[in-house]
């Protein structure tokens, strides 16, 4: 097997970097500590799947991908949690007297020494990638068992029932592991796509809860005795005061997860058992601005294109809280950036930065709210205004007169479906004439998950249920069976629904009459308006998702 050091110089020799990579990654070895080719890595100079690619060439051993193992229990046993998690590897299959075990680094001699006095079994390594590897740490040894590792190597003193307050409180909460423990949680939530990590104080301990896919799951439970340091430690990444364990807190902050930047946003209440924190994650990479990756079919992606190109008028998107509203405004405003038009926005928060567009953020210590926000707007000669939410009568009234005065105006309603936007607003005290007159359309939308593609397998039987839903045509139902790439639960990712009601002269007069709102639904059904459930049901045909999520998600629209 050729020496670590002529393994790094062929990279050079074979192009894969160049003289100036190698020594700058030589550098950062030497200063953050691991290998050349792991500062390579952290450097971006090569891509992952390539260096393990070359790897496996150079030295002529197997290059594996570790999601299509699945590994025996008996396996795992072999390498304690410890020891995997200590040289990053991870035992595969045992012939004999020999185990075949990944790693993304299979020069790493002193690893395969100990693993071999460990097992004493002869090792033999293969080529996986860094992240191959530690998805296969969470998936087979799970968050519990490094947290239960970091609070055994834990001084006493951190492990605190109590923590003073001020200077004490701060350094308490910066203790190296008390760092690592939540860092530990932030790349865990990162790596398994949560959007929300809430940690919750109670009797016994902390809860640790994931929300994936829009459904919360336990990862661990924290020892009571860490709960006032790694809640100090959250409040300081956040900038709130340590010391007032007695009001709510709001902050937030940016980090480098998974190789991704993340804005989190936390939110702190005191509760009868401790502080409960929650912190949403908000990927700045991972958002999607193509409007035809949303999930609409051709044609209503089409009519609601035709929609928003319009000069002026006002277009709502419903829906509940995390439903995807802001991403479908997101992509809409970004699909109309151009160096022609201004578009201004007000949000409460302001989530994710768009480039070329004047973003404003709410401030009601200022007095800086939707309806104040929403006048100065108005000022800079906008031709596209995006106002986060309309809450109340003085911000509905704003934005239709602006969108009556010439503006584009995009805005979000709390409604189960399209038609309840127009009752919605006249419950609020808008004059009817203003409605009609005004509004141009309504996009009301859910998230479903979507099915795994590693492990989602025919099941005909869905059709039935479908058809007692009303569904008229063919599909190629599928069903969720579950697999290590998608946590056991079948599904990976969500896809939006959507139901689209373009204000036709007939809605317009059941506006002006105050028409209830399943009347004006009836109407737009009959003029081609796809349902919520109608929509969800074609995706569930089209083997995307399936009835019994489809069912969750719009059993109440």
């Amino acid at each position: 097997m050729k020496s670590t050091k002529q393994t790094d110089e062929r990279l050079v020799e074979e192009g894969l970097i160049t003289p100036e990579q190698l020594a700058k990654a030589r550098s950062e070895a030497l200063r953050g500590g691991g290998t050349v080719r792991e500062a390579i890595l952290r450097m971006r100079f090569v891509e992952p799947s390539r260096m393990a690619d070359w790897l496996s060439q150079q030295l002529q051993i197997p290059r594996v991908e570790l999601k299509s193992y699945v590994i025996d229990s008996k396996v795992l046993q072999l390498v304690p949690e410890a020891l995997a998690r200590k040289h990053r590897v991870i035992p595969l299959f045992k012939v004999g007297n020999s185990l075949t075990v990944a790693t993304a680094d299979p020069l790493n001699l002193i690893a395969l020494d100990e693993l071999h006095l460990k097992t004493a079994k002869t090792i033999e390594p293969v080529v996986a990638t860094d992240q191959e590897i530690n998805q296969a740490l969470a998936d087979y040894y799970g968050t519990k068992g490094r947290v239960d590792e970091l609070v055994s190597g834990m001084p006493a003193e951190t492990a605190a029932a109590e923590l003073p307050s001020g200077a004490a409180a701060a350094q308490k909460a910066s203790d190296p592991p008390v760092v690592q423990l939540v860092n530990l949680l932030l790349t865990d939530a990162a790596r398994y796509r949560a959007s929300d990590i809430h940690l919750e104080p109670e009797h016994e301990g902390m809860r640790v809860r994931f929300r994936i896919d829009g459904i919360l799951r336990e990862q661990t439970v924290l020892p009571k005795s860490l709960e006032p340091a790694v809640v100090s430690r959250i409040k300081i990444l956040a900038g709130m005061d340590i010391a007032d364990q007695r009001k709510p807190q709001d902050g937030r902050f940016r980090t480098t997860l998974e190789g991704h930047e993340v804005d989190l946003r936390i939110s702190v209440i005191p509760s009868m058992d401790g502080e409960t924190v929650v912190m949403r994650l908000l990927d700045t990479q991972g958002l999607r601005l193509d409007m035809s990756q949303l999930g609409m079919d051709a044609d209503m992606l089409a009519r609601y294109q035709q929609l928003v190109q319009r000069a002026w008028g006002i277009l709502l998107v419903t829906g509940p809280t995390g439903s995807g509203k802001t991403t479908t405004l997101y992509s809409t405003l970004a699909s109309l950036n151009a160096v022609e038009r201004n578009i201004v926005t007000i949000e409460d928060p302001v989530e994710y930065r768009l480039s070329g567009i004047r973003q404003i953020q709410v401030n009601s210590s200022v007095q800086l709210t939707f309806a104040t926000g929403l006048r100065s707007i108005l000022r800079q000669d906008p031709n596209i205004i995006m106002v986060g939410e309309i809450r109340d009568r003085e911000t509905a009234e704003i934005a239709i007169q602006s969108a009556l005065t010439g503006h584009m105006v995009f805005s979000t309603l709390h409604t189960n479906d399209a038609a309840t936007a127009i009752t919605r607003l006249l419950d609020m005290g808008i004059e009817p004439f203003l409605v009609s007159s005004s509004l141009i359309g309504v996009l009301a939308q859910r998230l479903v998950r979507t099915l795994c593609p590693e492990c989602k397998t025919d099941d005909p039987a869905q059709e039935e249920k479908a058809r007692k839903m009303g569904f008229t045509g063919t599909g190629h139902w599928m069903k969720a069976a579950g697999c290590r790439q998608c946590g056991k639960t079948g599904y990976r990712g969500r896809i939006a629904l959507f139901e689209l009601m373009p204000m036709d002269e007939t809605i317009q007069k059941m506006t002006l009459a105050k028409t209830s709102a399943s009347d004006i639904a009836t109407h737009a059904h009959s003029a081609g308006m796809k349902a919520l459930r109608e929509d969800g049901l074609a995706k569930a045909a089209a083997g995307i998702t399936t009835i019994d999520e489809v069912f969750r998600v719009v059993s109440e629209a």
